[in-house]
């Protein structure tokens, strides 16, 4: 059996306004149900869908599948998302942590 690999996808984009983000969280899915570990970190205006209330069903998915969804703290605050306004299974984290996650070996799509 081939061993799992580990992955940080990182999102910039609003995907309300660019159509193509939904293919970063699919494939983010896609890989969490053939069995890697996969980070999906929100930055930049990436981090509008993570409000509760937003319409993503993307990202819903994506949660649901077991991906882990992290948003980037600056990029919050930068957006005035407080962090008790996220969406449930969506934590904050510093942009060191993808820093932590690349040092580590994981293979990496910035979209």
């Amino acid at each position: 059996m081939d061993r799992a690999a580990k992955y940080v996808l990182i999102e910039s984009r609003d995907p309300f306004e660019s159509r193509d983000c939904s293919f970063l969280s699919e494939l983010a899915v896609e890989l969490v149900r053939a069995g890697h570990e996969v980070t999906l970190f929100l930055v930049q205006n990436g981090v509008l869908p993570a409000r509760a209330g937003a319409r993503a069903e993307n990202l819903a998915v994506a949660l649901r599948a077991g991906v882990e969804v992290l948003a980037d703290e600056f990029s919050l605050r930068e957006r005035g998302i407080r962090l008790d306004r996220l969406t449930a299974g969506v934590r904050p984290a510093p942009l060191e942590v993808v820093v932590d996650r690349l040092e580590e070996g994981r293979q990496a799509l910035w979209h």
